[in-house]
């Protein structure tokens, strides 16, 4: 008990880190649909031959139409649809009552008989009209021959008409004309027309609600299927072609299948499956990260960070295949690799990659299409920003990730179809957005680098220029400072470069590395112009605690202009746990019995811990201890260098860092040579 105790004390990192992973294999398998997968992959099959077994029918189903045989359906179904009209019963006493009231108002000095007999006509073409209907054309009719039938409803009961049988208003006065010039009873005909044609009105209009009622039930009862296979049938023989009819049954199968296996009976194996999946790709992902990039492994907000971005691509994915209202190939998968790729290697870069699409095609139409369009897809995209140096390299990527896409989709549509008549411009309008959305790095890379305390390729590249203000004002203050951060920052670019590591990295913290000696730039003797040194006026300590000090005050101004951690850890390590040792000497000498008390004469630290820090530290030792000295040769050069880094070796500076002493055998070559070069010093050639 004890010994779990103490291991759960002591593991604190490893246990946070296992739980990262158990969360988002949580959260994806959450994602995940539950259901069953067919097994047989037959999408790239059509008009091939059958490979797998004979294919036998495990329970009856149904054979589903296709879209295209549902859409012609629902295009017949709106084609046949009636016109459903509805009728006004209460008009035709309106229109009398309106009618009498303007008779009454308007009659004058006429004879009573003629008086009874206009009126009784009137109202007699007025039941004549009204008992057809006066119909409401409107555009759903406008262009229907005179025989086509309606549904006019009355009192919710529907009868069938044709278009002719009705009047319209034109019609309507066209009848009260013609009937009053044949009536031959004594009537006021000029009196009684203009009453009458006011007197008409639209009985009979068209009902939209009903109408649209009726066509989306008759669509709803469009059968989905059309056939049925029974169980034991054989569905498909080993070598038989894959024609339509076949593929559309076994289309069919497969979704009767993953509908059956996703059931409560299923459930927990689905489940069950998904975990072992999903956790076999993130083994796969920690092995690799363990053996291959282990300062990664042990820092767990670059897990984090790296977790977070597969669970969103899972997520992403999960929501374009349940919409169903536009293809995955839109969502922009390469936008993972060129942000990986922002912050660490191209290998990395590239095994998250796989593995997210590896997840992904689980759930992804078309798997071994979308796996591969995937992989090409983002493996260029790594390819196309292996030095990110400026922003036109992800407009360049997405052109290439496009094109990738776009001629990976020709040929496997070629070698499923035989040829390219079914190549559908919509799939390149997908590629082309994805293309474009991953533009979106950009901006999430800089959000990213804010959110987890990352640096990428471009920061750094802003970071080094020197008419940035910090520079500048370094430039200012320290011109000698600056122009030896200028030379260290050359010398340890080039060393870098040599034994593998991050050179934009390494000259940013070069450049950055004495901003401390801004504060006081005239007690270092770059900065002292003209013969003037202050240090003659104190004690030795107090020199080395001024000396020392600028590290402290390098911190200080970098956090206040908010410089990236990692950069802040050039001014920390770039002179370890070494001693001030010209005042300390100077101390000895001046006390030679005197006890010292070296914490004085020591810098706080840390050493060195990674190959660009160790890096700086020598390149920095090496290109000030050059500046005093009295002889340039080749000689000298060579024993300055070999001495200041074997000293550095010898009080253990660089066990921290991961660098070899083949790589600092390298490191003393480079420096050597580059001091030669910068010191014009010539090799004697042997005569």
């Amino acid at each position: 008990m004890k010994k779990f105790v103490s291991f759960i004390r002591h593991s604190h990192p490893e246990i946070y880190k296992g739980i990262l992973f158990m969360i988002a294999i949580g959260i994806i398998v959450a994602i995940f649909p539950k259901q069953g997968k067919f097994k047989y992959e037959f999408q790239n099959l059509k008009g091939k031959p059958w490979h797998h077994e004979d294919l036998i029918a495990p329970f009856d189903f149904a054979i589903k139409k296709t879209k295209q045989e549902l859409a012609l359906e629902k295009l017949e179904t709106i084609k046949q649809a009636k016109l459903y009209f509805k009728e006004k019963t209460d008009e035709l006493t309106k229109r009398k009552e309106l009618l009498r009231s303007n008779f009454e108002k308007n009659w004058s000095s006429k004879s009573t008989k003629t008086k009874e007999n206009t009126l009784k006509i009137a109202n007699k073409i007025l039941d004549s009209i009204y008992s057809k209907g006066i119909i409401e054309y409107n555009d759903v009719i406008s262009n229907k021959p005179q025989d086509y039938t309606i549904l006019v409803l009355n009192n919710n009961v529907a009868e069938e008409h044709e278009l002719k049988n009705f009047h319209t208003v034109k019609t309507a006065y066209a009848y009260i004309q013609s009937t009053l010039e044949q009536e031959k009873a004594d009537i006021d005909r000029a009196f009684i027309l203009p009453l009458l044609e006011n007197a008409i009105s639209h009985s009979i209009f068209f009902d939209k609600a009903t109408t649209d009622k009726v066509l989306q039930q008759s669509i709803n009862e469009i059968a989905p299927s059309r056939d049925i296979i029974l169980k034991n049938q054989r569905i498909i023989s080993k070598g038989e072609i894959l024609d339509p009819v076949k593929y559309q049954i076994l289309e069919s199968l497969k979704d009767e299948f993953e509908q059956q296996a996703g059931g409560d009976g299923n459930y927990y194996f689905i489940l069950l499956g998904q975990i072992i999946i999903i956790t076999l790709c993130f083994a796969v992902l920690i092995i690799f990260l363990f053996f291959f990039r282990n300062e990664i492994f042990l820092d767990n907000t670059k897990i984090t960070f790296i977790l977070m971005l597969i669970i969103l691509q899972v997520l992403m994915a999960d929501l374009a295949i349940d919409s169903q209202s536009f293809s995955i190939y839109l969502l922009p998968f390469c936008i993972l690799p060129v942000i990986i790729r922002a912050f660490y290697d191209t290998r990395i870069a590239l095994f998250v990659h796989l593995v997210t699409v590896l997840i992904i095609s689980f759930i992804a139409p078309n798997r071994f299409e979308y796996a591969f369009i995937q992989l090409l897809g983002g493996m260029v995209a790594i390819f196309s920003i292996v030095n990110m140096r400026n922003r036109s390299q992800i407009f360049l990527s997405s052109i290439i990730i496009f094109v990738t896409y776009s001629i990976s989709y020709i040929g496997i549509t070629i070698i499923q179809e035989g040829g390219i008549d079914v190549i559908s411009g919509y799939d390149f309008a997908w590629f082309g957005i994805s293309a474009l959305l991953t533009l979106f790095s950009y901006p999430l890379i800089f959000i990213f680098e804010k959110l987890f305390g990352f640096i990428s390729d471009v920061s750094l590249l802003e970071l080094s220029d020197t008419n940035g203000k910090l520079l500048r004002e370094l430039a200012s203050k320290a011109p000698g400072t600056f122009q030896h951060s200028l030379q260290v920052a050359n010398l340890a670019e080039e060393a870098i470069y040599t034994i593998g590591g991050n050179s934009l990295l390494v000259r940013a913290g070069a450049l950055y590395h004495d901003i401390g000696k801004m504060d006081m730039p005239m007690y270092f003797i770059e900065n002292q112009a003209h013969g003037i040194n202050p240090h003659e006026d104190l004690n030795f300590d107090e020199s080395a605690a001024i000396i020392i000090d600028h590290v402290i005050k390098g911190i200080e101004i970098a956090k206040k202009n908010k410089l990236p951690e990692q950069i802040i850890d050039f001014i920390r390590t770039h002179h370890g746990t070494t001693i001030t040792a010209y005042f300390y000497r100077s101390f000895q000498n001046a006390f030679p019995g005197e006890k010292i008390d070296e914490s004085k004469f020591h810098y706080p630290g840390p050493i060195p811990f990674s190959k660009e820090t160790a890096v700086l530290m020598m390149a920095d030792s090496v290109e000030a201890a050059s500046r005093s000295l009295k002889k340039y040769d080749a000689e000298a050069i060579d024993n300055l260098v070999e001495m200041i880094i074997n000293k550095q070796i010898e009080q253990e500076q660089f066990v921290n860092a991961d660098i070899t002493f083949k790589d600092i055998n390298a490191l003393k070559k480079i420096f050597k040579k580059k001091l030669m070069n910068i010191y014009h010093v010539r090799v004697e050639y042997p005569r």
